[in-house]
């Protein structure tokens, strides 16, 4: 099983949820979602456009975490 950290680094880089969101060009709803629902199941793609904004590795906001 996953874990996103999609919110612990996004907020670390000082990103609010609508920053991250016009920022990264990823629409609102799902950053909502990948910041509130740690297993959220997003695109690999759509995750690497927020790696990349936050000037980190896609593998950087993925956590694996037991069952």
């Amino acid at each position: 099983m996953f874990r996103l950290k999609v919110k612990e680094v996004a907020q670390a880089k000082g990103y609010n949820i609508s920053t991250l969101s016009r920022t990264s060009d990823v629409p609102l709803s799902t950053i909502r979602r990948a910041w509130h629902e740690p297993q959220y199941e997003i695109k690999l793609a759509t995750l690497h456009k927020i790696a990349k904004t936050l000037g980190v590795r896609t593998i950087d906001l993925i956590e694996d975490v037991d069952d």
